[in-house]
């Protein structure tokens, strides 16, 4: 499909949704993890793995989603993914053990994560290089009302209705996604018979992916960044609730607030774009988080005399974020023309090996405390920081474009 026959609006507008399926599944039911232990007669780490199980499913559904858009386009695949969100999201709703919520959490990641594949994938399809960025940017706002109100908005269907209610909100989004999708939806690149769906070829697809230098750096500096995250989202029940001693609703607050701060950066980026490279800013943001982490280690360490200094710290790590984010997927994807399915696929399996890896890690060190968050967040921070400035250092990048330039150097 042309450029031209796209309403560009209403196109950021389902990219968005699909794309905060991730944040609604994420965030929507992290002040309940304490009701939910109870209820099915577990404890909260426990509960947690529900958590990693969701980063797993959606790290490996990816890999299968990139081929099946390379083949097929965008449109089935998101339909049959969304049909599968909705159907798991019923089965957590009606979960009677913690171990059936692990399995059924990980197959509503393998359902939900067909949007993130397939968003990118359309963006790079209908878009010219320089202008991927500003359109993630566009995207993120979007889909940045979720984690705004999804934290807020599950901890009121806690306290008012119960925490199956949360997976039956889920279900009903998920299903208007599914309508919207169908009705709304234009396929973007259409489908190719060329695309092999032989195992073997898929694999070589993938290396063939990898093996481009500038893809392999800014996916691991990409990752790396995601992990941040993901380590935030892991730790922050337990240093809000338990450490802090947050309510529910106040959590949700917190995390209502936070969420702007992640908005704002993303929308700061739009300008940035005006003034700066996509390069330039990437260096300077992963430089700026290295340092933001490493003082977080220090307020977590002296939370005894206030909390203030974590709850700042974590908001101005998430500007930052929200600044790098569109720009590393930008360029990351540059190089991809065609096969966007199959680099999508392998930045967000990445992005989420890295991420599910980062949970684990932050459950593994925990001594109730809010350091290990903390380290974990730092360690992150600067292997993302690294990997850039030693691919700039290396390859002269850094150099060219400096002055003048843009995200399709």
């Amino acid at each position: 499909m042309k450029r031209k026959h796209v309403n560009k609006r209403i196109l950021i507008l389902i990219l968005g949704g699909l794309a905060a399926i991730g944040p609604f599944s994420i965030d929507m039911y992290l002040p309940a993890f304490g009701v939910i232990s109870r209820d099915l007669n577990t404890d909260i780490a426990a509960i947690g793995y529900s958590l990693t199980a969701y980063f797993f499913g959606i790290c490996f559904g990816q890999l299968l989603y990139g081929p099946l858009i390379d083949r097929f386009g965008t449109k089935r695949p998101l339909l049959g993914g969304l049909m599968l969100f909705v159907a798991t999201a019923a089965g957590c709703a009606v979960s009677v053990n913690v171990n059936s919520l692990i399995a059924l959490r990980a197959f509503q990641a393998l359902g939900g994560c067909v949007g993130m594949v397939a968003g990118r994938a359309i963006v790079r399809d209908l878009f010219p290089v320089n202008e991927i960025a500003e359109i993630f940017s566009s995207i993120t706002l979007v889909m940045g009302i979720a984690p705004i109100i999804a934290p807020t908005v599950g901890g009121f269907i806690v306290s008012f209705a119960g925490w199956r209610y949360i997976f039956w909100a889920l279900a009903v989004f998920g299903a208007f996604m599914f309508a919207s999708t169908l009705l709304l939806f234009s396929e973007t690149a259409g489908a190719d018979p060329a695309a092999s769906l032989r195992p073997v070829k898929i694999l070589k697809n993938y290396f063939g992916v990898l093996k481009n230098s500038d893809f392999a750096v800014y996916t691991i500096s990409s990752s790396a960044l995601a992990s941040i995250m993901f380590a935030y989202i892991s730790g922050s029940p337990f240093i809000y609730m338990k450490l802090f001693g947050l309510t529910e609703q106040q959590f949700g607050w917190v995390y209502a607030v936070n969420s702007f701060g992640l908005i704002s950066g993303s929308q700061s980026n739009r300008l940035l774009l005006k003034k700066f490279t996509c390069r330039q800013i990437s260096l300077f943001g992963t430089f700026l988080q290295v340092l933001i982490c490493l003082s977080l280690i220090a307020a977590a360490a002296n939370v005894s005399v206030s909390h203030v200094p974590v709850f700042v710290l974590i908001f101005l790590f998430l500007v930052v974020n929200g600044v790098l984010n569109p720009n590393m997927m930008a360029l990351a994807m540059e190089p991809f023309a065609k096969s966007a399915g199959s680099a999508s696929a392998m930045l967000g399996f990445m992005n989420m090996l890295f991420g599910a890896l980062a949970t684990c890690l932050v459950s593994f060190l925990q001594n109730g405390t809010a350091v290990p968050m903390a380290v974990v967040m730092a360690v992150c921070a600067l292997i993302s920081f690294v990997s850039l400035f030693g691919h700039n250092l290396f390859t002269g990048v850094s150099n060219k474009g400096i002055v003048d330039g843009n995200c399709a150097e």
